[in-house]
């Protein structure tokens, strides 16, 4: 096994890979994150399939949530700079997502007929969305890359 000290990984060693995201707690974050991919994909997939002229918006808006998670999954499963900043970037999406439909569905029950993944804050998959990327970003700092030179 090569010494991360020796001249022979000069070139890895200023590339500063991360520490891998899905290694340890990390496993256990991207098997939360498929189930919801899934879950919010099967959601989606149903809803656009059967009744998207009743809510489209609240239909679309499941669709992205699907996109989100499955993004957040692969990128956290995945090793290297690009992606644990894609990982950052979908959790963050998902946080303010989670935030903002949370908030709109909340005050204008009206916009949303029908439930999103991220309707009231995630209350029908009991909050879990909400606390989701918070874990997300947490364990993504704790996993950072060091600074590049």
């Amino acid at each position: 096994m090569p010494d991360e000290t020796s001249g022979d990984a000069g070139e890895d060693k200023a590339d500063t890979t991360p520490r891998a995201t899905a290694s340890g707690p990390g496993r256990v974050l991207v098997a939360v994150y498929a189930i919801f991919a899934l879950a919010a994909t099967s959601r989606a997939g149903v809803q656009i399939a059967t009744n998207f002229h009743q809510a489209p918006v609240a239909y679309a808006l499941s669709a992205f949530s699907a996109v989100v998670y499955v993004v957040a999954t692969v990128a956290l499963a995945r090793s290297g700079r690009t992606w644990w900043r894609l990982a950052v970037a979908a959790c963050t999406v998902e946080f303010v997502g989670v935030l903002t439909i949370g908030t709109l569905s909340v005050f204008d029950r009206a916009a949303f007929p029908e439930a999103t993944v991220w309707s009231v804050y995630g209350e029908g998959y009991l909050f879990i969305p909400l606390v989701l990327p918070v874990i997300g970003l947490f364990w993504l700092r704790r996993t950072a890359p060091s600074a590049g030179r």
